[in-house]
């Protein structure tokens, strides 16, 4: 039997946490197939055949997963199961979205944020919002996880698999793409980013939020981030945030400005290499995991840091 690997794309790039989700897919021990499913994609085909460690890929290329909603590309994977003991998509929005479908189709559990792969049928993965982790082992015959990335090294692009088209006759009746609002336009991803700017509440205004973090960030070549008081607030879009309900991410550089450090919060970027604070409130929770803290205003601060760089 073998693995299958969920890629993560927009239909003309692969995603850097397709290559970390296949480093945790390597370890279950079987040979590893990624699927890619999506319209126009032959060129994330090419890119998931490189792919250190993979041996196939197959490229379902159809409008039905056009917009890789979960019911059609659910509908597709069980439609392959019977080849695959394990699947695996890393934890982004798709793959949070997709594989719980997926288990409930093959009716087994699902194992999800997997940090480390121990066996192929023992996995850790955290709770309590990362503050304790959880070793699982599962005796399911099929077992579906999605991975959390960060915790990942990304495989070498240096591989040769085979490409072949698989099967579309796949409906779907139950959902329809209606509309995408694109945040951040041209700035790196923030899920991959190396360097992240994130700001919090105290910043008190979506203007001032913009006023004072893009130049920074632009100047860093950082993707922008926010707090869930943030974005609750209405001072950035929901794509922009870090924490337990939003994205994890480990960047080699993360500058939280105005952020107290909630535990949820914490949860979605304690990991990141280097950590600088800036906050008036020198008891800020933040302050017990930053590397570098700054007791200070940040209307003062931020733009006096912006254009000393």
């Amino acid at each position: 039997m073998a693995t299958l690997l969920l890629a993560e794309h927009d239909n003309a790039n692969l995603n850097d946490a397709t290559l970390r989700a296949a480093n945790a897919a390597a370890q279950l021990g079987t040979e590893v197939h990624v699927l890619v499913a999506g319209e126009g994609c032959a060129s994330v085909g090419e890119a998931a055949s490189k792919i250190a460690g993979v041996s196939k890929v197959l490229v379902a290329d159809d409008t039905a997963f056009a917009n890789q909603l979960a019911e059609p590309v659910a509908d597709l994977i069980v439609s392959l199961a019977g080849g695959y003991d394990a699947f695996v998509a890393p934890a982004t929005s798709n793959g949070k979205n997709t594989m719980p479908r997926v288990a409930a189709l093959l009716d087994v559990m699902q194992l999800s944020d997997v940090t480390e792969v121990v066996s192929a049928d023992t996995f850790v993965r955290p709770i309590y919002a990362g503050n304790a982790f959880q070793k699982v082992q599962t005796s399911d015959a099929k077992k579906v996880l999605t991975v959390r990335t960060t915790t990942f090294d990304a495989v070498a692009t240096d591989g040769s698999a085979s490409v072949e088209a698989t099967g579309t006759d796949v409906g779907n009746g139950v959902s329809s793409f209606v509309g995408a609002e694109i945040a951040g336009g041209d700035r790196v991803d923030l899920a991959s980013a190396k360097v992240v700017v994130s700001g919090g509440r105290a910043l008190g205004s979506k203007e001032k939020f913009n006023e004072l973090l893009e130049p920074l960030a632009d100047k860093l070549g950082a993707a922008l981030g926010a707090s869930r008081a943030a974005v609750d607030a209405g001072f950035a879009p929901n794509d922009w945030q870090v924490g337990q309900t939003g994205k994890v991410v480990a960047p080699d550089l993360y500058i939280a400005i105005g952020i107290s450090g909630a535990i949820q919060h914490l949860a979605g970027m304690k990991d990141s290499t280097t950590i600088v604070a800036i906050n008036t409130d020198e008891d800020a929770p933040i302050f017990s995991i930053a590397d570098y803290g700054l007791v200070a205003d940040l209307f003062e601060a931020v733009p006096e840091l912006t254009s000393s760089i």
